[in-house]
């Protein structure tokens, strides 16, 4: 497997370019993110995900975690990496102030993660996980609680997780049922004891925090059926003493680890809460708000694993380049010399070459953007609230299926030798695979964009997205019409299709209004190259936006026929005659 190299021009780029760091650092919230320090945190924890993470990413895909006696143990070295990422703060980049962290953007801990992750991206579950129970506690917790665990999650000391899905739920969270009855007498009085079962819970139970905050949904006596009838608990691993002390191991257990096509290292686990009647919650929040609670940490969830789309492309993409620069195979088809070259230079692979870095370049751009917006919307600009919740979907869905398909690409160029586990290049395809089902599927989120996000101020916000777009790419033929086409698909979605049609053309719409956003905003990264920005990009950058604006933003542009197909033709047979 290739070692690591953090990409680190390219992401600074996107930082100053598509989230607009520089702007936001005008801010008194975040005054602090001025360039010095940006650059410094790009540069070290690009430096620490290559030294401490990357070298135990194979480790961790052949070794795996394993479940010991209750206990779920990772591979050597996991303990210290661990560690080394605690010590050093990289936890706390973006968490508040009052309870240890460093405030600053929610742009900053995307390129954490992306660091991480593209070094690791099983290993990275862990941190990434933890900053969603951060944003729910923090959003939704009382201050006791805060005060109880936001210090030791915001340090990475303890660890958080989601605790949703249930055998024979699925996707549909509404379905649970796990149980919280009030507890009126005794030591506990005021909490609840929870009782149920939960499935894929990634990094429900490891040995390498001190302690593990899992925020597990699960409903009332008398709650309403449905989503209206859960809230939302916080259940530790271990109770935590008045004095901050951990105390007795709660009730709760993982019974079991899934055996998975790939992220090895991050442990899936089934996790039993309460077999002894003994598992004590604290109520989040409200009695039966419990999903909205939730959804606070999945919103930040949903965008970090569009996030993973970007790390698993970034690695699988530099795998390739080397690979295609060293393997020496045929000599250039019409040259007179015939002398075999490295493979780079046949116009196929150069092809697959430039499409897996434009792809990633783009999903990244895209990343960056709407981490600026969610920025932008913690600093009270609702317009750019909108924009961030329209672009979620988009870099979950699209920047996943990005991830799958550049991984495949990588494969490909490696030849016979990418279907070999050695190489390294499987593991990447195997690792991506889960991005786009987890934290919702990449159909959910297509159907959340032609839905609740369709509706957004009145149902102008995607509207006026699009119009923008379109105004500022004038001078790009095809990504105008591109975005053109998107408006007017939002409008037909809006006003005149039925609920049906427009959950029928979501999934190609979705990829439609993703290639949209992220060729504008590549085009504004060719544009601050031109004018000086990244030097080092002075020569790639042009290249790959033009291949990403000549070849992607066409093949896009094809997907609206089937955006607006409508739901009819999926219905003309009956379910029994379609699968036999």
């Amino acid at each position: 497997m290739t070692p690591f190299t953090p990409p680190t021009a390219d992401q600074l780029l996107a930082i100053r370019v598509n989230a607009g760091i520089e702007e936001l650092a005008q801010s008194d919230r975040f005054a602090h993110a001025e360039p010095d320090l940006v650059e410094a945190i790009v540069e070290g924890v690009g430096q620490f995900a290559a030294g401490e993470f990357a070298p135990l990413n194979r480790i961790g895909d052949l070794e795996g975690a394993r479940l010991e006696n209750g206990v779920v143990r990772l591979p050597d070295g996991f303990r210290q990496a661990y560690d080394a990422y605690v010590e050093q703060g990289w936890n706390a980049i973006a968490s508040p102030e009052a309870f240890g962290g460093q405030g600053l953007p929610f742009t900053l801990s995307c390129n954490v993660l992306e660091n991480l992750g593209a070094a690791n991206m099983a290993f990275t579950l862990l941190p990434m996980l933890s900053v969603g129970a951060i944003e729910a506690l923090e959003h939704h917790g009382s201050k006791g609680q805060q005060a109880k665990y936001l210090p030791n999650l915001v340090s990475g000391r303890w660890s958080g997780t989601m605790n949703l899905t249930e055998p024979g739920a699925g996707s549909d969270v509404g379905a649970l049922r796990s149980t919280a009855e009030p507890i009126t007498e005794g030591p506990h009085a005021g909490n609840y004891r929870i009782t149920g079962q939960k499935i894929y819970i990634t990094w429900g139970e490891h040995d390498l925090a001190d302690n593990i905050i899992h925020l597990v949904l699960a409903r009332l006596p008398g709650a309403p059926e449905g989503s209206r009838g859960i809230s939302l608990f916080v259940v530790p691993k271990y109770h935590v003493n008045a004095d901050g002390t951990l105390g007795p191991h709660n009730d709760l257990r993982c019974v079991s680890l899934e055996h998975k096509l790939g992220i090895n290292a991050s442990p899936t686990c089934v996790m039993s809460y309460g077999d002894n009647g003994d598992c004590i919650g604290e109520l989040v929040g409200h009695e039966n708000k419990g999903l909205a609670a939730m959804f606070t940490m999945m919103n930040n969830a949903r965008i970090n694993v569009g996030n993973q789309g970007v790390q698993i492309g970034e690695r699988a993409t530099q795998q390739a380049m080397a690979y295609a620069r060293d393997r020496v195979q045929s000599a250039r088809a019409g040259s007179p010399d015939k002398t075999p070259v490295a493979i780079i230079e046949h116009p196929d692979v150069r092809r697959m070459i430039l499409r897996m870095k434009a792809l990633t370049e783009g999903s990244r751009a895209l990343l960056y953007y709407c981490a600026g917006q969610v920025d932008r919307g913690n600093l009270g600009d609702e317009a750019a609230k909108n924009r961030a919740d329209i672009i979620v979907p988009l870099i979950k869905a699209w920047g996943t299926d990005i991830g799958v398909e550049v991984a495949g690409l990588g494969i490909q160029i490696h030849g016979g030798m990418g279907f070999v586990e050695e190489t390294g290049a499987a593991q990447h395809w195997r690792d991506s695979r889960i991005a786009p089902i987890y934290e919702g599927t990449n159909g959910i989120q297509a159907a959340d964009l032609v839905t609740r996000k369709l509706g957004l101020d009145g149902g102008e916000a995607m509207v006026a997205l699009f119009d923008m777009i379109a105004r500022e790419a004038a001078g790009e033929a095809a990504l105008a019409s591109l975005a053109q086409d998107c408006a007017g698909i939002a409008r037909w979605m809006r006003d005149e299709a039925s609920l049906d049609d427009r959950l029928a053309g979501s999934v190609p719409f979705c990829t439609m209004a993703a290639v949209t956003v992220a060729g504008w905003q590549l085009m504004k990264q060719a544009a601050a190259v031109a004018e000086g920005a990244a030097p080092a990009l002075a020569s790639t950058k042009p290249v790959t936006v033009r291949f990403f604006l000549d070849r992607i933003v066409p093949e896009a542009a094809g997907l609206k026929a089937g955006a607006t197909a409508g739901a009819e033709g999926l219905y003309d047979l009956p379910a029994e005659a379609l699968v036999g």
